[in-house]
């Protein structure tokens, strides 16, 4: 029996992997959140990950405010980095293996084709930064890690960009959404998913993969097909970035490919038209 630590667990792929670990034969589940766990504090993670025997950690928790952080560059970092070197630290000091996940804003989205693990990083925003700078903290700390990029994540719980179209869609008649921004939206369920295949199939094969659903689309298109697939009638207007100003910079371009994580782990990605369905159904019905 394996002991797994899940920290973030309240978050959307903390919520996920809760979900579904009975479905994991052979593992036992500790869940931890800020309130039972500050990976801030090495000392308290040194001591969870040794009392309780825990075999690998699987970081869900980050800082994810993303147009906060430029104005919060210490924080972010503090629970982006800081506590991604606790983890590696002490994990590496027991034997105990990583799963990390970040994020396409690790890339600049200048890139015309999907971008590969290996591909040159330059984030544009504070976040991206942190949470570039995590995973050096990590690779560095900890060899036997998989870190695991996504991008555009969403699902029944949290906020997410689902639930707020979902909830703008019931209050107006019209939305303006950003038209000019391409990338892959992806469920947490999916994701949790792919994070049982890294644990359970025997290969634990440590590196940097990628991992969205499959295919691509804009923020409007997004807003769109959610409005389909949920029956609502409300109109959606195409807005540039330039008409849709924020804090932090946001990739024009974030479609990743995910060669690398379907050949290592054998996994199949669902389109993410199909997984946006199944959402909206748990959500709605």
């Amino acid at each position: 029996m394996e002991s797994v630590l899940v920290t973030g667990a309240n978050g959307q792929l903390g919520v996920a992997l809760r979900n579904i670990s009975d479905r994991f034969d052979g593992f036992k589940f500790y869940f931890t959140d800020v309130d039972t766990l500050d990976i801030c504090d090495k000392l308290q993670v040194n001591d969870f990950i040794k009392s309780h025997g825990i075999g690998c950690v699987v970081n869900c928790a980050a800082y994810t405010a993303v147009d906060k952080a430029e104005d919060d560059e210490e924080t972010c970092m503090r629970v982006n980095c800081d506590a991604i070197r606790n983890i590696g630290e002490v994990a590496a000091s027991l034997g105990t293996r990583v799963v990390h996940v970040s994020t396409d804003y690790v890339f600049d989205g200048y890139a015309t084709r999907p971008y590969h693990e290996d591909d040159i990083t330059n984030p544009a925003s504070v976040y991206g930064r942190t949470k570039l700078a995590g995973e050096r903290a990590l690779l560095s700390a900890c060899e036997d890690s998989v870190i695991i990029r996504t991008a555009w994540l969403y699902s029944e719980t949290g906020a997410n960009f689902v639930k707020t179209m979902l909830r703008l869609g019931a209050e107006r008649d019209v939305l303006g959404v950003v038209a000019d921004q391409r990338g892959t939206p992806t469920y947490a369920g999916d994701l949790a998913d792919v994070i049982k295949a890294v644990l359970t199939n025997g290969n634990f094969v440590p590196g940097v993969y990628h991992y969205t659903n499959e295919g691509e689309c804009t923020w409007y298109d997004f807003a769109v097909k959610i409005f389909e697939l949920a029956g609502m009638k409300c109109e959606v207007n195409p807005l540039t970035t330039a008409e849709y100003p924020t804090r932090a910079k946001r990739p024009a371009y974030s479609i990743l490919d995910k060669s690398k994580i379907k050949e290592t782990y054998g996994i199949q990605i669902p389109a993410w038209e199909d997984s946006l369905k199944k959402c909206i159904k748990n959500l709605i019905y």
